[in-house]
Order: C-alpha cells, then structure tokens, then sequence
C-alpha cells in the first residue's frame, strides 16, 4: 500500500478574472522508501499539488489518501493528528523559520505539540541535530546565525521529528549553492537509508532529481504527462515537454550545453486562467498535429515496458512513435529514431 496517495485531485482558484485551474486530474503514489520527483517550469502547479497533499491548499475535487485513510475532508483535529505522518520542507529555509527561536526550539516544535515530555524533547533534539550534521552548540543559536545550507538542515530535522512517513520537499535545494546543494541531497539520501522515510521531491530542476529519485511524474500547466521511472526518463523520455526540460538542465560538458541550448522550450506557458483546448502543450510543441489542437491526449501507457510501466499524455510521443530529438537553428525538431 502507498503510504501517500492522491486520486483525480484537482485544485482551483476563483479570482477576479476567472477560475485558475493550478492542479487537474491528478493521480499520484509514493511507496514506502522510495523518492517520486515532481519537476515541471514554474508556474506548472508542482508546489499547489504539494500542498493540498498536506492540506494546506483545498482539494476542489479529488481524494487524498495517507497510509489508505482518506484525509480529503478531515477536520481540524483529525488532520493535526495526520501531521505526524506527512511533513513538509519548504523552499525558503529562512523564511520557514521563526526568527525569535532558537534552533533547538524549532527543531523540537512538532514535539512539542504532540505533547513529549521536556526532557525527551531536548534528547530527540540533540539526536536530530547529529543526524543532520549540526553541532550540539548550535541548538543555542538563532537562524540568522547560519548558512542557507545550515538553515536547510535545520528544517530537515524538524521535518523528521516524529519520524513521519513521508516529507514533501517543495524546491528544498532551489536557493542553495551547487555545492551546497549536493551536500543537502547527499544528507536527504544518508536519512533515507537510515529510517525508510518516502520523499515527494518537487523541482524545475532535472538535474537535481536525477541524483535522487526513483519515479518521476512531470507537470505541464497543471497536468501529469508523463510518469515513470526516473532511469527510463531520463535515458529516453517520451513527451516532448519531458525532453525540453531534460535539454534544459544544466551539464558539466561545455560543447554538450552549447548543443542543449538550441533545443529548450520555445515561447511563454500559457494561463492556467485560459488553458489552450486540446492539448496544453500544443501551442509550444514542434510535433503538434491539428488533432492536438483538437483533443487532449490522455495518460496512457507505452507499449513493452513490461513490470516497470510508464504513462504519456501525448498523441504523438517520442517512444511509440520511435522519434529522438533532433537539433535545429530555431528550437528543437523530432526525426524518426
């Protein structure tokens, strides 16, 4: 069973201008010990999703599902009991912290309110502290003391005091330092293997959820569009909004980034206020037909992937239809494989 679980979920906005479509139709599992990457441009409702997952944003339509339990509709009380077992690492480690505490507060916030006992509290601090490699001196000090890869680790640990089930981490590497935020995923990995916690890894980033998930599911203006492992993506990605972002993650192999460059996303990402009709992507896809115009491809699965199944939302796909991109001066094209 999975430990988190979302069916048909979608989450809508009314505004002054209309209704924001920010997440439709979406279904999601993460296992137990595994990390799903959520990746998808800005804009495309990674984060939305991430937080109706932990209801902090109201699901419009849809199920949310923790350990089987429908958490959908809970109320108060019943969902705080819920918090135990879904945290959340947010993408601002600075701001998702109280200034006015100390670090040994923070950490041992969630305790708190779950009702531990003070000296319990201050021994599940200090283990935490060492598991995310602060210095028990640090416990004293405030976060404007520390590093943005310091304060990260601070929210990691509080994240993991009551040895939740899964962590949401909304873009948790985004403000870092690229050396800094290796040495983060490496730590994320270390407590992965050390207590069997499950990640939902939200990131624009391809580069960054290569070294650490093991499913992706990819967005594009509030959708899933293609789904599967992330080794069978990243080798050979089936849609071509998969293959843009692929193009577009940055590479150490100077002439390899230069090659990359021509084929990124051509135009802006449409409204989720007026999504385009058909397929969303069409109106930035090099493959679109007037059918995708026309009619918007649904999840379905590639042909021969056999135990490990992948899903596209495409009616001409990269896979099945056997088309590898191909670089041009003006963007990218697809030619048959």
């Amino acid at each position: 069973m999975a430990i988190l679980s979302a069916r048909s979920l979608s989450v809508h906005f009314d505004t002054p201008r209309g209704t924001l479509q920010a997440v439709n139709d979406v279904d999601l599992d993460v296992e137990a010990g595994e990390t799903v990457g959520l990746v998808g441009e800005s804009g495309c409702g990674k984060s939305t999703l991430g937080k109706a997952l932990m209801r902090l944003a109201p699901a419009t339509e849809g199920r949310i599902f923790v350990n089987g339990r429908d958490i959908t509709r809970l109320g108060k009380g019943a969902i705080d009991a819920i918090r135990s077992e879904v945290q959340m690492i947010f993408q601002d480690p600075y701001g998702s912290l109280n200034p006015r505490h100390s670090v040994g507060k923070i950490i041992g916030q969630p305790l708190s309110v779950a009702g531990w006992k003070r000296a319990d509290i201050k021994a599940r601090v200090a283990e935490l502290a060492a598991k995310v490699g602060l210095p028990e001196a640090a416990l004293d000090r405030f976060p404007h003391e520390f590093s943005g890869g310091q304060r990260q680790r601070i929210g990691i640990a509080r994240a993991l005091a009551l040895n939740p089930k899964v962590v949401i981490c909304d873009e948790p590497v985004s403000a870092l330092d690229v050396s800094v935020r290796a040495q983060v995923i490496n730590l994320m990995k270390d407590l992965q293997a050390q207590t069997g916690v499950s990640f939902l890894f939200i990131s624009h980033d391809l580069s960054v959820v290569e070294h650490i998930c093991d499913r992706l599911l990819v967005m594009y203006l509030g959708r899933v569009v293609e789904s599967g492992r992330a080794e069978d993506i990243w080798r050979r990605p089936a849609h071509p909004y998969t293959a843009a972002l692929l193009a577009a993650a940055p590479v150490a192999n100077p002439r390899l980034a230069r090659t990359r460059a021509h084929k990124t996303l051509q135009g802006e990402l449409p409204s989720p206020l007026s999504p385009p009709q058909g397929c969303a992507f069409h109106t930035r896809c090099p493959l679109a037909q007037p059918r995708c115009a026309a009619e918007r491809p649904l999840l379905r699965g590639l042909a021969g992937q056999g135990a490990a199944p992948r899903q596209v939302a495409c009616h001409f796909d990269l896979v099945d239809h056997q088309r590898t991109p191909d670089v041009t001066a003006t963007g990218t094209a697809y030619v048959s494989a």
